[in-house]
């Protein structure tokens, strides 16, 4: 995978993750889209590279997720790559009864938003040279904590839906491509709760490494094949962060 002379649009893109690749695309000469539902974040990433393109969109409406869809193809018909990043990870007891509202927001944003942009973009995306759809899933797809049991249980779901993916787009010009962290160190979740992770340079470079190679599955710190067949790797990886399963 080429990270130069592309067109990216990267959801979730002002911070974290998705923030690092749209520095690494930068600097490897890419054009990159960004959109978040925060203004002030997007325009906060933009003042640290003006040559980012940002979008309000919030992913979790479908009306919204179609605009961008519109808005993207049409001003900038390039591009080739889409990087479905945004996430939310919150912490939940099923037994409190939390409301509907509260898990369906979660749902929305980190499954049915990359499945519905992606059935979007595919047929523009199929016109291109080097196109790619990319997904962030989790380690949480393999392990998942019960603490917070609908990201785990989305992630798992978009580890699944990248795989169909992937076998019915074999023999086009869409790559599929995974990206499985583990535990990184930015704010997902909350500030301050994932300062146990991988730091997020150290993390994102990895993973840039393996994408150049060729990697259609970037992991950092585990076998994604181990992991299918046995929990004791992740787990592992897990308790030296001294994160309880």
């Amino acid at each position: 995978m080429e990270f130069k002379a592309n067109t990216v649009l990267i959801t979730g893109g002002a911070s974290g993750i998705g923030f690092a690749l749209a520095e690494r695309f930068i600097q490897a000469g890419s054009s990159v889209i960004i959109c978040g539902r925060r203004e002030d974040k997007l325009k906060e990433a933009q003042s640290k590279y003006p040559q980012l393109h940002i979008r309000v969109c919030n992913v979790a409406n479908p009306a919204e997720r179609t605009a961008l869809f519109a808005w993207v193809t049409e001003t900038y018909p390039g591009l080739n790559m889409l990087v479905n990043n945004a996430g939310i990870q919150q912490r939940i007891q099923l037994q409190q009864k939390p409301a509907w509202e509260t898990l369906g927001e979660e749902v929305a944003i980190n499954l049915e938003a990359p499945i519905h942009l992606s059935t979007l973009f595919i047929p523009h995306l199929l016109q291109k040279e080097r196109s790619a759809i990319i997904n962030i899933t989790s380690g949480l797809a393999f392990v998942p904590l019960s603490n917070v049991p609908v990201y785990c249980a989305t992630k798992a779901a978009l580890h699944s839906f990248t795989l169909s993916l992937r076998h019915q787009l074999s023999g086009t010009p869409i790559a599929v491509i995974e990206i499985i962290p583990p535990a990184v160190d930015t704010d997902l979740g909350g500030k301050g709760l994932h300062t146990f992770g991988v730091p997020l340079n150290e993390f994102t470079d990895a993973i840039v490494e393996q994408l150049k190679m060729g990697s259609i599955e970037a992991t950092y710190g585990f076998s994604v094949e181990s992991s299918r067949a046995t929990r004791e790797q992740l787990e592992a990886i897990f308790k030296q962060m001294n994160q309880p399963l």
